[in-house]
């Protein structure tokens, strides 16, 4: 009796202790200056438009599902809702959906560079796939949820687009996956071989459309992207449940199966439905793809041990490549020899550039998880930048100099989104 009272006076101990020290933790976060600053400015490059940043003239369906909901917080619901109809009336017959759409007027045809996607029930825009990548349908289904949680404007999913409701069209987009990148090998969808979650293919000078010598492979990003997709469907259409409920949970299964490197606890960079493209004295296993993880823990693929190793890893990779933030895409990056693409050297652009826009997505889900004090000390980078540079740069070197768009609303709305869990958070523990 005596070992139990001494036993329950020290998880009492220990229980205040644990208390004192979140409510530090929230006085912190409720008084961040810089979460102030990064909060204000984010509001005020949302404003500006809806295009990936000033240096892009699309519209992109992976970016907008980021950014969505702080757009929600400026914009009229009525435009969000336009911006998604853009996606719906230019998707294809067999259900794909474009990477972006930009102004008919606006969009120049140049030998070799995109090719231009219409439809009848477009008027005023046209469209683009970078056919390497396979995160678009599920990029387009998250932004509808996205939508509906925001505004409760479930009657979106009734809306007539052709001869199909959206809701229908949802499950086209996922239909397409399955029929067109299915790979029966392994029980997942395929890509190109790209950088972690990047939309550049190794093997052509631009590399975002599919080739001859394009190699197909399984990744964790596309698979992940795919799952929370499907989580979210069967929540806005209960009556998908029933076909789709099974599938989720096999792809979740073959994603740990195929994917998972147990041994070393990280995810398989690929694995090629033919053969890899690299030499066979180059370990691509070695590398350690950071977005794909944070993706992988969004939908619910690791438990709390494993994030708190991703975790682990990730600060060791920041560490060793000298690195600004957590959002270092990779680690360690692949040779300049790997990729085409000029832009794709060592620690360049998506092969180890460091991308605010995945990093905050970690934080988010490390506050998920009940990691808030880990999260708020590797957040700090993030929006120490956005402040020193006056702006939400689409990505960072390894020695944290800014890269790209300086309007960059991919970074804007996932940072917005993280800061605004830290006061959730913070609140709760206040009462």
């Amino acid at each position: 009796m005596k070992k139990l009272l001494v036993t329950g006076i020290a998880i009492m101990i220990t229980a205040c202790s644990s208390n004192k020290e979140d409510k530090k933790l929230a006085a912190e976060i409720l008084s961040d200056k810089n979460f102030k600053e990064v909060t204000e400015k984010a509001l005020e490059v949302v404003k500006t438009g809806f295009n990936a940043g000033d240096g892009y003239g699309e519209v992109w369906i992976r970016d907008y599902n980021t950014f969505i909901e702080l757009s929600a917080e400026v914009f009229d619901h009525n435009t969000l809702k336009e911006n998604l109809l853009v996606f719906f009336r230019l998707q294809g017959n067999d259900g794909n959906i474009i990477d972006g759409f930009i102004p008919k007027e606006k969009a120049v045809a140049t030998e070799g560079g995109y090719q231009y996607i219409y439809s009848d029930l477009e008027p005023d825009y046209c469209g683009h796939k970078n056919t390497v990548e396979t995160d678009h349908e599920s990029s387009l289904v998250q932004a509808v949820y996205r939508y509906v949680k925001k505004t409760g404007d479930a009657d979106f999913l009734n809306v007539k687009v052709g001869d199909a409701t959206v809701a229908e069209r949802i499950e086209n987009s996922m239909t397409f996956l399955m029929n067109e990148r299915w790979s029966a090998k392994y029980g997942l969808i395929y890509g190109a071989t790209t950088a972690d979650w990047g939309d550049v293919q190794h093997s052509h000078p631009w590399g975002v459309y599919i080739t001859e010598d394009t190699h197909y492979c399984v990744d964790i990003y596309d698979n992940a992207m795919m799952l929370i997709a499907l989580d979210n469907m069967m929540e806005l259409i209960p009556v998908t449940k029933v076909k789709w409920g099974p599938i989720r949970n096999e792809i979740a299964k073959n994603t740990m199966q195929v994917l998972w490197d147990d041994e070393h606890q990280k995810f398989i960079p690929h694995v090629y439905l033919d053969g890899s493209p690299y030499p066979d004295d180059f370990n691509e296993n070695e590398i350690y793809y950071h977005g794909g993880t944070a993706v992988a823990i969004e939908a619910g693929l690791l438990n709390k041990e494993q994030i708190k190793s991703a975790l682990g890893k990730m600060i060791a990779n920041v560490k060793a490549s000298g690195a600004g933030s957590i959002g270092l895409t990779m680690y360690p990056p692949y040779p300049d020899w790997a990729f085409e693409n000029k832009g794709m050297y060592p620690y360049g652009y998506q092969n180890g550039g460091d991308w605010t826009w995945f990093g905050a997505r970690m934080i988010q889900q490390l506050i998920r998880y009940g990691f808030v004090k880990e999260a708020y000390e590797q957040m700090q980078p993030m929006t120490d930048r956005v402040v020193k540079n006056n702006g939400f740069f689409e990505w960072y070197t390894v020695d944290n100099k800014p890269e790209g768009s300086g309007t960059f609303r991919g970074s804007a709305g996932v940072l917005y989104k993280a800061i605004q869990q830290f006061y959730d958070w913070a609140a709760e523990v206040e009462k």
